[in-house]
């Protein structure tokens, strides 16, 4: 995992008032706004895809498809055009979006700085840039013999990492194929949410045990890995737009699902990085990555401990599980289909009720919720999320931290300040909320991001205030 991909909690929540993808979007270059509904191509491959069981899709570092490398997709005529084409459907100098603005291309190199190398130092490596657990996330680390003749580890998280060795899908994506035929040939399905998601948690947690950002890599002095996919997709610097033909090709992007799938999945891998031995060490204590770091990780001269409404009320002392997204997850359970709601909360608590009653009943309760995850997913991929379900869930989200205190910790604020950041870019997208609202929310949603934004100065009743300021504002439901 990257020093420079992860990003610091202040960075990714500057994007809030990003659309969606951070991909221009336009009509025969003009702007258009992306609308909530609608989204029926896209609508449909979520549902099938969520139909096929989650994990179908064969990872891009995963099978034996050969990578070619950058300077393969890099051609001027290609993909490494100067400027934006007016006469493709493309905008054929993706190449240069992402050498220059993209961090994924900067990931090997962040394991040549003196972090790095100290991080290394630490845990007994000769040397970042050749180990394996550094280089599966800082790299397309694929084996030698998948390597083409252009392939350049040191180009980080490139072209063939997240859209798949090109070698099967070249030929069928020059000649003309459609998005659907070059999916068939072996192009990764970036375009869909539950693709995407799989793609960036396989790094962002870790899909196996050589991926895995432990307690051990986090002493050593690796940065904490927040992530929440619909706002980590708007910080990606876009090397597509979103216009007429991107739209027919492969359907119009939707943040709002995308933010629910998002959380879904991520529970998902949380779970599933749970239950697998390999990452979850069988010894006195279990692997601690997996526990908010603020349960253990404070000033003792600054206790700051309060019960939230949502816990299993297991009092103060106590290794509390990183639930930060999960809460956000209930909020749209509850919205979207009441009784999974309930059965995640009972999950949820049961899995915290857990450390007092041992391995066997967190590992019942860790597979709970996966069953759960995955029938959320199917849930999110069928709905059409309207206005009325946007000021509802900002609604809740608000009320939780204002009423209920459940974001006493930071991890918790900060998944707060995502969604809402989400949900009042859909709100503004649907024309929903005034132009003097949208810059009394964007006023808000800076001062949770500054309150969010360092662990060790984070200030629960910072936090809140500005919560009050926001509903205040921007009062989403009650309209």
């Amino acid at each position: 995992m990257s020093v420079g991909l992860c990003f610091r909690a202040c960075s990714v929540l500057r994007a809030a008032a990003r659309p969606w993808s951070a991909a221009p979007v336009r009509s025969t270059w003009r702007r258009r706004r992306c609308g909530i509904a609608g989204a029926a191509l896209l609508g449909v491959a979520v549902a099938l895809w969520g139909a096929t069981g989650v994990g179908a899709q064969t990872l891009p570092q995963q099978g034996d498809t050969v990578h070619l490398g950058v300077t393969t997709c890099g051609g001027s005529t290609c993909h490494g055009a100067a400027e934006p084409s007016r006469n493709s459907n493309v905008m054929q100098n993706e190449a240069k979006v992402w050498a220059e603005k993209d961090k994924h291309a900067q990931a090997y190199k962040a394991l040549l700085t003196p972090r790095s190398v100290a991080i290394a130092r630490k845990l007994g490596l000769s040397n970042a840039s050749t180990a394996e657990m550094c280089l599966n996330c800082h790299a397309d680390n694929v084996a030698e013999g998948r390597r083409g003749r252009q392939f350049d580890l040191a180009s980080g998280v490139s072209c063939d990492a997240c859209h798949g060795g090109g070698a099967p899908w070249l030929g069928t994506h020059i000649s003309g194929g459609t998005h659907e035929d070059n999916i068939k040939a072996g192009l990764y399905p970036t375009n869909e949410p539950v693709a995407r998601a799989k793609l960036c948690l396989s790094c962002h947690i870790g899909s196996q045990a050589g991926k895995f950002a432990s307690h051990r890599i986090m002493g050593a002095g690796h940065p904490r890995m927040p992530f929440e996919l619909a706002t980590f997709t708007a910080k990606q610097p876009a090397h597509y737009i979103v216009d007429d033909d991107y739209v027919q090709r492969k359907g119009r992007p939707n943040g709002i699902q995308t933010w629910a799938i998002g959380q879904a999945l991520q529970l998902d891998e949380l779970m599933r990085a749970y239950l697998d031995p390999q990452r979850n060490h069988p010894g006195p204590f279990p692997e601690l990555v997996f526990f908010d770091c603020a349960s253990c990780h404070h000033l003792m001269s600054q206790p700051r401990w309060e019960p939230r409404a949502s816990s299993a009320r297991l009092g103060p002392g106590v290794l509390i599980f990183n639930d930060a997204n999960a809460l956000m997850l209930q909020f749209l359970a509850d919205r979207v289909d009441p009784p999974l709601g309930k059965a995640l909360a009972d999950a949820r608590q049961g899995l915290e009720r857990s450390v007092y009653e041992g391995r066997d009943a967190s590992l019942k309760q860790a597979t709970k919720l996966r069953e759960l995850s995955g029938q959320l997913v199917d849930a999110f991929a069928r709905r059409q999320f309207g206005a009325e379900d946007l000021r509802a869930l900002a609604a809740a989200v608000i009320a939780a931290g204002i009423e209920r205190n459940e974001y006493a910790e930071q991890s918790a604020a900060e998944q707060a300040t995502l969604a809402l950041a989400a949900l009042s870019q859909a709100m503004k997208d649907l024309g929903a909320t005034s132009d003097a609202e949208n810059r009394s929310a964007a006023a808000a949603l800076a001062k949770m991001t500054e309150a969010t934004a360092r662990e060790s100065a984070f200030r629960p009743d910072v936090f809140v205030a500005a919560l009050r300021e926001f509903r205040q504002r921007v009062p989403l439901a009650m309209r």
